[in-house]
């Protein structure tokens, strides 16, 4: 009991983990996982929840097959009167039949089993099986209807299930459903349509999952049975189903009642009854079914981590698009603040214009002395230009800095829409222009950067000759002599901008030195250089970050690492309830299954083409068991 409390809450963990797994991204094998995600949590709750808390509780037999295969005759013939409608028109079943015996009402009538479907109580009629059950109606198809008979034995109930190749979407989704949720499934095929891909399709699913089947071949021409039935069972060894029974049922008339001649499902009856009727084997049956679910939910949750990893790489790349277009920008800005490029046109002139040139290699101090007296000149009846040219920089740092965060916004819309992903994830937004308030921000940076300028300055200025240098020029005229330098170097200039600029910085420079000392001037200006470089980056970085309403989403939900973990802790737990090992051929198998959960060129599972799987058992080196023997039915059950 401890062993199985520990297995339902590793289950519900699992469960959690892959209700979680964010899969919006259209990269290859998404349709897929998703489709397999969605199956994989359908099944917990329709059937192994249920079934792993209640080992003891009565199978449920589905009863499935293609159009036409005969599956509601076989039905109305082992309780013997119709109960379930049969006819041409299709579908005829829109409404899962459910019968039990009345003892077992309880396990059925809860929502215990298949807690989505609703529950219908029906009511046999005395018609004929073309009138019996209730009218098809297309608005109950998420319902099961309840029927009680006396004749179906307990411990055992019988599901008469919608047309696997329904012509109806939701007819074939209910049968997936249904199919996935039994404990055994009685599968029936047609002499004429026993090779389709259609039910090999489904009969491979029941293979991989290590489901008990067994096979009803009807319809059988008389004299042909021989031979029809040695074909099936060599196509059934070959997918590793060898050992399920195949009842065959020849053709004949049907009664005025749509009923089959008496006996035509006794060996399908005493099959299901011999199951019913012993505990050891219904545990059997259980344990079985249970463990390949079981198995097959593990091998679905890591085909869904790697779709799930795959979402994140993509993320990760269109990510990394993202910032390297604004690391660029930022790169850019940094160049263009570095090879005097903003000390062109107005800038020089402006600079020129308050200290000159002609004399920076005199002597410091009398250097300094003549600058000092050119600055108070300035101030008492001229424009101050140290104003003029602190505005001529700052005019010059935010247009460099809109226009590259222009162009990176540009460069990384163009970029990220260059795939069907990019172009998936961007529609309906446009983020190829930057930040409406971008210019805004990229003028408080300026202004907050000089500010830290004069702080940094200010801090330098401690001692009492110092300061009183600075305060002789003013901290308007140092910060502008510190920008000035910052962004000196003339990588980017030419003819006479280039002696202008370069001498301008070295007046600056020098300005400088005078007042704080050749290794002062060296920390300043890096410093002030490094933290006009983070600013830009952060600036950068906040248009860059607007994508993260686009990725962020995609990046949420549980990990691919965690639902591998959450797959294996539900495998070890269920080894101490005694679910049996898979087999060699079973891991075979499950491998199949992964790669084609994977695949999101592959058709349906209830569409796919024969020779595909045969073709991905022969690249899997994987070989079929040997055909096993018949069981044959008793005299007794013969008789039946």
């Amino acid at each position: 009991m401890t062993g199985t409390i520990a297995a339902l809450d590793r289950l519900d963990a699992l469960r959690a983990a892959l209700d979680g797994v964010a899969l919006p991204l259209a990269v290859a094998g998404a349709g897929a996982a998703r489709d397999a995600r969605k199956a994989a949590v359908r099944q917990i709750d329709d059937y192994i929840q249920p079934r792993l808390a209640h080992l003891d509780a009565p199978l449920l037999a589905v009863v499935g097959g293609s159009t036409g295969a005969g599956k509601s005759t076989l039905v109305n013939a082992l309780v013997g009167h119709p109960v379930t409608r049969t006819g041409v028109i299709r579908p005829t079943t829109r409404q899962p039949i459910l019968l039990h015996s009345p003892a077992d009402a309880a396990w059925f009538a809860s929502t215990r089993i298949l807690p989505g479907l609703s529950r219908i109580t029906g009511v046999v009629r005395d018609a004929p099986s073309h009138e019996a059950g209730d009218d098809p109606d297309a608005a109950l198809v998420g319902s099961v209807v309840l029927v009680a008979d006396e004749r179906v034995p307990r411990e055992l109930a019988i599901l008469d299930a919608p047309d696997v190749d329904s012509i109806a979407d939701e007819n074939r989704q209910l049968a997936a459903q249904l199919l996935a949720a039994a404990d055994l499934w009685l599968f029936c095929t047609t002499a004429n349509r026993y090779a389709d891909a259609v039910p090999w399709r489904l009969l491979d699913d029941a293979a991989a999952r290590d489901i008990t089947v067994g096979v009803v071949l009807n319809r059988v021409p008389p004299g042909a049975e021989a031979e029809v039935e040695a074909d099936l069972r060599h196509m059934l060894a070959a997918r590793g189903l060898g050992a399920a029974p195949v009842f065959v049922v020849t053709e004949s008339p049907l009664d005025e009642r749509g009923m089959p001649p008496a006996g035509a499902a006794a060996a399908v009856g005493g099959w299901l009854g011999g199951i019913a009727g012993d505990r050891a084997e219904r545990a059997r049956v259980a344990g079985r079914t249970l463990a390949g679910a079981v198995e097959r939910l593990a091998v679905t949750a890591r085909a869904v981590a790697e779709a799930r990893d795959e979402q994140l790489v993509v993320v990760r790349d269109l990510r990394a698009t993202v910032r390297t277009a604004h690391n660029d920008a930022a790169e850019r800005v940094h160049d263009a603040t570095r090879d005097g490029v903003l000390l062109r046109g107005e800038v020089l002139a402006r600079w020129q214009d308050f200290v000159g040139t002609s004399d920076v290699f005199r002597t410091v101090e009398s250097w300094y002395s003549r600058t000092r007296d050119r600055v108070v000149a300035w101030f008492q009846g001229r424009p101050p230009p140290a104003v003029e040219v602190e505005h001529e920089i700052e005019s010059g740092l935010h247009a460099v800095m809109v226009d590259e965060a222009g162009r990176a916004a540009s460069d990384a819309w163009s970029r990220v829409r260059q795939s069907a992903v990019g172009r998936q994830l961007t529609s309906g937004v446009d983020l190829a222009r930057p930040s409406t308030d971008l210019s805004e921000r990229a003028s408080r940076l300026v202004r907050e950067w000089q500010q830290g300028l004069i702080e940094l300055i200010t801090e330098q200025a401690a001692g009492k000759r110092t300061k009183a240098r600075v305060m002789s020029l003013g901290l308007n005229v140092i910060t502008v002599a510190l920008m000035v330098v910052v962004f000196g170097s003339t990588g980017g200039l030419t003819g006479a901008e280039l002696a202008i600029a370069g001498g301008s910085a070295v007046v600056g420079q020098k300005l400088l030195e005078t007042i704080f000392g050749e290794d002062a001037v060296r920390r300043l200006a890096a410093q002030a250089r490094d933290e006009l470089d983070a600013r830009v980056r952060a600036l950068m970085d906040a248009e860059a970050a607007r994508w993260d309403a686009l990725l962020e989403p995609v990046e949420r939900g549980t990990s691919a690492d965690a639902l591998r973990d959450r797959a294996a802790e539900l495998e070890t737990a269920m080894r101490s309830v005694g679910a049996a090992s898979p087999t060699s051929r079973e891991v075979q198998r499950s491998d199949l299954v992964e790669a084609e959960v994977l695949d999101d060129d592959a058709e349906a599972p209830l569409e796919a083409e024969a020779d595909e799987v045969r073709e991905l058992e022969r690249r899997s080196g994987w070989a079929p068991p040997p055909v096993l023997p018949r069981a044959q039915p008793s005299a007794d059950e013969a008789g039946r």
